[in-house]
């Protein structure tokens, strides 16, 4: 505790009062010397006295302690410090300054931390946020230790006044060596099928460059582009929800680090139409079932034709009265077929109206990547069946020629209560259906059946593409809601979805998704026992994990704390990639330490910006200001906090009387004379 000794004012009328009187009386004794008065220096003195005496001064006598100023040390914690061993030697470069602290008396140091897990470098917001409660008058200065990748520094640099001056300590080499690849410009949708282009730049030491291009889990290719402009590059958008697009380039031995030699986004596919073409065999009360449900989708165009009679057929009924135009069997099936994305082909007989040959072209359609759907009815179970022409070779069930009407309530298989498409669906909902067409699996996958094992709905890959075939024409008994109807609209929605090569419903299916703080891997399969899964980090480094949690055919997998940056998934040929946090972040776009950004900083607030690339470097703090090689000022702001004061007059009532009376007689006097 220190005693101390000060003169303050505390006065009577307030000072703006005690300036305007002040201005009065000089205009008066102005007025007085200039009219010749003999006393104009006792009268200046008496004036003077009053104003004094208004004024209340007063000695105060204050005990105080002293308090220690402090010493922002921000510590950049943010990932482009976790390379090139930067981390540690910004740990060294702090011990180094602690260690210092006990010969600095008066100067006390406070440890403050941007965190971890941000896209971005705020040293400024961390800085303003931890010291927002502290006077200015016990802030002696600021110390940063970083990289100098700082985003956030603002325009107006009188903004770092109060926590000057500042100095920053940048960690790192000089003329550091790095590639990076930055993704300028994207789409956030695109069209299924079609392309959508972004705009990448390139850095690197060469004139140019392989990109390295992957859509989702495909092979990557290889595109030419020039380094240090803005290219464009092509990429197909192959399905619909969210596609993961990674662009990478070459690696070199003396970069700096390879992380950001890739960079990744993710485009939301979206389908434009889906045509589909279906053929009602004859009119049946379920025609006009399938018809709603596909017209209700607008994503759908829908084209329907209704066989009323076959060419041969003849009776007096006016052709006019029958169709509103012929079958364009040769338009649709010749050449147009393969503008159709889904043909279905419903209750259908063969009658004379497709030819052979048309039904071969549905064939080839369907091994280059087309989709076909049977809804049989009774003629699928004779010599009239579809299954009696090339068609044959794509369906995964064979009929054997029995046609079952009895009651029954269809059942999902053992396979089904696993499979994507179904196993979403609940067969306590399930209505009775009284008609199936007995079959023998020939291939493909059983996913629905009857009480006696017969099956009732198969799927199967054919070359590029993909058939469903549902042994039953009363599916729409569900659509109706008789005996408590069906999930009728949503088994033909994921069974559509199936068969467009949704990934969500694929058998097997890996994907890797955000859950909170978590990164969750998950795994649709319908293999007991999959294979497990590796996970690789934004690092390149490989964790193997297995299986933790069980549902049915989904398997789930918890990663823990995450760090921001592109992660890879790979189980047995099955592979996903998952981008955790934005598109291109800002902390990995430019990873070389720098000391442009903060330089204008230290100017500013009379600091210093200097590079720190081994801890012997750690410049030594001294109290003042300024700084020079090996050494930085810190002021000592020598504040304190009062403990106790007293306060005497200075000016005590009788005494200002006494000298205002006599001043006042030897002005009479003089002037008396």
């Amino acid at each position: 505790m220190n005693g101390f000794m000060r003169l303050g004012f505390d006065p009577y009328l307030g000072w703006w009062a005690l300036i305007v009187l002040g201005i009065f009386a000089l205009l008066l004794w102005g007025l007085y010397a200039f009219k010749g008065g003999r006393a104009w220096l006792t009268r200046a003195l008496a004036l003077t006295l009053i104003t004094a005496a208004l004024t209340n001064p007063l000695l105060i006598r204050e005990n105080r302690d002293p308090l220690k100023s402090t010493i922002a040390v921000v510590m950049d914690r943010s990932a482009s410090m976790g390379i090139d061993g930067r981390e540690a030697l910004a740990d060294d470069v702090l011990s180094e300054l602690q260690s210092q602290m006990p010969e600095l008396q008066s100067f006390d140091l406070r440890m403050i931390e941007t965190r971890r897990d941000a896209p971005q470098t705020d040293l400024t917001t961390t800085l303003i946020t931890a010291l927002s409660g502290m006077p200015r008058n016990q802030i002696a200065g600021t110390i940063f230790i970083t990289d100098g990748q700082v985003h956030d520094i603002p325009s107006e640099l009188s903004l770092f006044e109060p926590f000057g001056p500042v100095h920053s300590l940048i960690i790192g080499r000089e003329n550091e060596t790095d590639r990076k690849i930055e993704i300028t410009s994207s789409p956030s949708y695109g069209i299924v099928g079609e392309r959508a282009v972004l705009k990448v730049r390139i850095d690197a030491e060469v004139p140019f460059l392989s990109v390295n291009v992957a859509v989702n889990d495909s092979p990557p290719y290889r595109v030419p582009v020039q380094t240090g402009v803005e290219t464009e590059i092509p990429v197909e958008i192959d399905r619909r929800g969210p596609n993961a697009i990674v662009v990478s380039i070459p690696e070199t031995s003396d970069e700096l680090t390879t992380i950001n030699n890739i960079a990744a986004l993710t485009i939301s596919g979206i389908r434009d139409t889906l045509r589909v073409l279906l053929i009602t065999g004859e009119p049946h009360q379920g025609a006009r079932a399938w018809r709603d449900l596909l017209k209700s989708d607008p994503m759908v165009d829908l084209v329907h034709f209704t066989i009323l009679r076959p060419p041969h057929k003849r009776d007096a009924t006016p052709t006019e009265e029958l169709s509103l135009i012929a079958f364009p069997t040769s338009e649709l099936f010749d050449e147009k077929l393969d503008e159709f994305d889904l043909i279905i082909f419903d209750r259908y007989r063969r009658r004379g109206v497709l030819h052979l040959r048309y039904l071969d072209n549905i064939t080839r359609y369907v091994d280059k990547g087309g989709a076909l759907l049977i809804a049989a009815g009774e003629p699928f179970a004779g010599p009239m069946s579809l299954h009696r022409t090339p068609l044959s070779s794509v369906l995964p069930l064979a009929p054997t020629g029995r046609v079952k009407n009895d009651p029954f309530r269809p059942k999902l298989s053992e396979l089904g209560e696993k499979h994507s498409v179904t196993r979403t669906l609940k067969p306590s909902e399930f209505g009775h259906w009284y008609r199936y067409i007995d079959a023998r699996e020939v291939t493909g996958n059983v996913l629905m059946e009857t009480p006696d094992g017969s099956p009732l709905l198969a799927l199967d890959r054919v070359g590029e593409g993909r058939v469903a075939e549902l042994m039953s024409d009363q599916l729409w008994l569900w659509a109706r809601g008789h005996d408590g109807g069906g999930p009728f609209a949503e088994l033909i929605r994921r069974l559509v979805h199936w068969m467009m090569k949704e990934p969500e419903l694929e058998e097997e299916y890996l994907t890797l998704e955000a859950d909170g703080t978590n990164l969750k891997a998950r795994l649709a399969s319908i293999t007991p026992s999959p294979e497990p899964v590796t996970i690789t980090g934004p690092d390149g480094k490989k964790t193997t994990l297995d299986w933790a949690e069980r549902d049915g055919g989904n398997f789930s997998l918890t990663i823990p704390d995450p760090k921001l940056g592109l992660y890879r998934a790979q189980s047995g040929n099955l592979r996903a990639v998952y981008l955790l946090g934005p598109q291109q972040p800002k902390e990995f776009i430019n990873l070389k330490s720098t000391a442009e950004l903060l330089i204008p900083v230290g100017e500013t607030t009379d600091g210093s910006t200097q590079r720190v690339e081994t801890a012997t470097q750690t410049p030594k703090i001294r109290s003042g200001s300024g700084s020079g090689p090996g050494w930085i000022g810190l002021r000592d702001r020598k504040a304190y906090t009062v403990t106790d004061s007293q306060t005497e007059p200075v000016l005590p009532a009788w005494l200002v009387a006494g000298m205002l009376f006599g001043l006042l007689l030897l002005a009479w006097r003089r002037e008396g004379r």
